[in-house]
Parts: C-alpha cells; structure tokens; sequence
C-alpha cells in the first residue's frame, strides 16, 4: 500500500507541476529509480488483483490490507 501511496503522489506532481520526485531524488532512470517505478507498479498490480480476488470469494470490497 505505501508503494501505491509513493507512486500516486509522484503521479501526482508530475501531472500538476510536470515534476517527476523519484527522478530528482535518485537521478533520471538510474538503477535505484527503475527499482522504485517497477516496484510501485507491481504494487499496483497486487492491489488490483486482491480486489478481483476478494470479489469473486465474496469478501466485502474493503481490502485485507487495510488494518
């Protein structure tokens, strides 16, 4: 969840201010940034997929990951 978190900021800024943070911070693509973006994304995809899962077994839409 704080994957997704850092990443909805970043996407944030970058759509507002045409400021990219993960990139200022650690440097245009550097090895760091690329961990950073992929592993926000596959943040992303686990989110979207316990929410499929949880709606198909019947579990009611909040998710198991908010405590």
């Amino acid at each position: 969840m704080v994957l997704v978190v850092i990443g909805a900021i970043n996407w944030g800024l970058i759509g507002l201010f045409n400021f990219d943070l993960v990139a200022t911070i650690f440097g245009t693509m550097s090895a760091v940034t690329r961990v950073i973006y992929t592993l926000v994304g596959l943040g992303g995809l686990y989110i979207i997929i316990g929410t499929f899962s949880m709606e198909e077994s019947g579990v009611p839409r909040r998710a198991s990951y908010v405590k």
